[in-house]
C-alpha cells in the first residue's frame, strides 16, 4: 500500500439540497487508505520521522475510522499499532471488513481491556491516560480519535484550503474581513478536534468563516469540554447546533439510513453513516430555521466530508439485517 505525503487540496463541489445550496469539502477523495480527518489530525506523525519509535498505542471504539486510519499509518511508518478497545461485539468479531477487518489485515493489534478496569469514574479514557504513563519512549500514544495539538498541522491546512477557495472564488469581500459570519463551515464531531482547530486558524487569520459542528459521541457539554482541553479560550470555539431528534450514538436509526439514501440520491455522493447522518439532520435544520426567509440566505456554506467510508463496509448490511424493508 502506497499513500503519499501530500494530503491537501482535496476538491470542492457545489451542490444543490433541499433548496439549499452547499459547497461539499471532498476529504474523502485525499487518498484511499489515509483521507478524511483522520488523514489531516495524523499528518503531523505521517510527515515527522521518529527513528526511535517503534509501536503506536491508541484506543477507542471498535468501529472507529480512526482505527482504520491508525492501522494504516503504522503500516506505512513500520510500527506496530496496539489498539485498545473496551469489547468486542460477537457478530463482529469473525468479520474481514470494515474498520476492524482492514485495521487487522495492515497488522493492528486488537487489545480488549479487562472489564474489572473499567468504571464509571474510570473509563477506557480514564484508563489509557494512566496506562500511557507508563510506555516506553519508544512507544507513541495518540489519544481516541486524535485529539491531540498535533493535529493541528493538518486541519490548518485544511481551513487555509476553505479559505483561498473562498477569496479565489470571491464568496466574500476582503473588505468586509472585519464582519463575521461570512462564510460557514460545518462537520459533526466525536473529539471536536477538528472543528476547532479549523475556527482557531480562521480567528488567528481573520478570515470571517464561522465553523458550525454538533456533538455525535456525547452531549454539547461533552463536546465542551474537549474543546476545553486543547484551547480554553472559547471566543476560538465552534459555534455548536443541536439536533431536534435524541438519538444515541452507534445505533441504528432509521431516519438516518433514509437521510444518507437521500443524499446518495441527491447528491450522488456516498456519506459514511455514523456521523454524516447526524451532521446532515442538524445542518438542514439550521438552515431551515435560520436562512429560509431572509436575505443572509446567500451566505455560503461548506460541508467537510470526513470520510469514513471503510465503515460503511458493516453499518450496511446491520441495516439490511434490521430494516429489510429498505433495500
Amino acid at each position: 500500500m502506497k499513500v503519499s505525503a501530500a494530503l491537501s487540496k482535496s476538491p470542492i463541489e457545489k451542490i444543490s439540497l433541499d433548496n439549499h445550496s452547499i459547497y461539499i469539502k471532498r476529504d474523502d477523495l485525499l487518498n484511499p487508505h489515509f483521507s478524511g480527518n483522520k488523514a489531516r489530525k495524523f499528518a503531523y506523525y505521517l510527515e515527522h520521522n521518529s527513528t526511535s519509535i517503534t509501536k503506536l498505542v491508541s484506543y477507542g471504539s471498535i468501529q472507529a475510522n480512526s482505527l482504520y486510519s491508525l492501522a494504516a499509518l503504522a503500516h506505512l511508518k513500520g510500527w506496530q499499532l496496539d489498539y485498545y478497545v473496551s469489547r468486542i461485539p460477537d457478530w463482529l468479531k469473525d468479520s474481514t471488513l470494515g474498520n476492524y477487518g482492514q485495521a487487522l489485515a495492515l497488522g493492528a493489534k486488537i487489545i480488549v481491556v479487562d472489564s474489572s478496569l473499567l468504571t464509571d469514574s474510570n473509563n477506557l479514557d480514564g484508563y489509557m491516560h494512566q496506562y500511557a504513563e507508563t510506555l516506553p519512549e519508544t512507544s507513541l500514544f495518540i489519544p481516541e480519535g486524535g485529539r491531540s495539538c498535533h493535529a493541528s498541522l493538518g486541519v490548518y491546512t485544511l481551513a487555509k484550503e476553505i479559505a483561498d477557495y473562498c477569496n479565489t472564488h470571491k464568496l466574500f469581500e476582503k473588505d468586509t474581513f472585519a464582519k463575521t459570519n461570512q462564510a460557514q463551515v460545518m462537520l459533526p464531531s466525536g473529539t471536536g478536534t477538528t472543528a476547532l482547530f479549523l475556527q482557531t486558524w480562521f480567528k488567528e487569520n481573520n478570515q470571517p468563516i464561522k465553523v458550525l459542528t454538533c456533538a455525535c459521541v456525547g452531549d454539547d457539554v461533552y463536546l465542551k469540554k474537549q474543546f476545553n482541553q486543547l484551547n480554553p479560550d472559547q471566543t476560538q470555539w465552534p459555534t455548536i447546533i443541536s439536533s431536534r431528534k435524541k438519538f444515541h450514538f452507534g445505533q441504528l436509526n432509521k431516519n438516518h439510513y433514509l437521510l444518507w439514501q437521500h443524499l446518495l440520491k441527491e447528491t450522488g455522493i456516498e456519506f459514511d453513516l455514523l456521523y454524516d447522518p447526524i451532521g446532515w439532520h442538524c445542518l438542514l435544520d439550521y438552515l431551515s430555521n435560520n436562512y429560509a426567509s431572509n436575505n443572509n440566505s446567500t451566505i455560503p456554506t461548506f460541508y467537510i466530508h470526513q470520510g469514513g467510508l471503510v465503515g460503511n463496509q458493516t453499518m450496511l448490511p446491520r441495516y439490511q439485517r434490521k430494516y429489510p424493508e429498505l433495500f
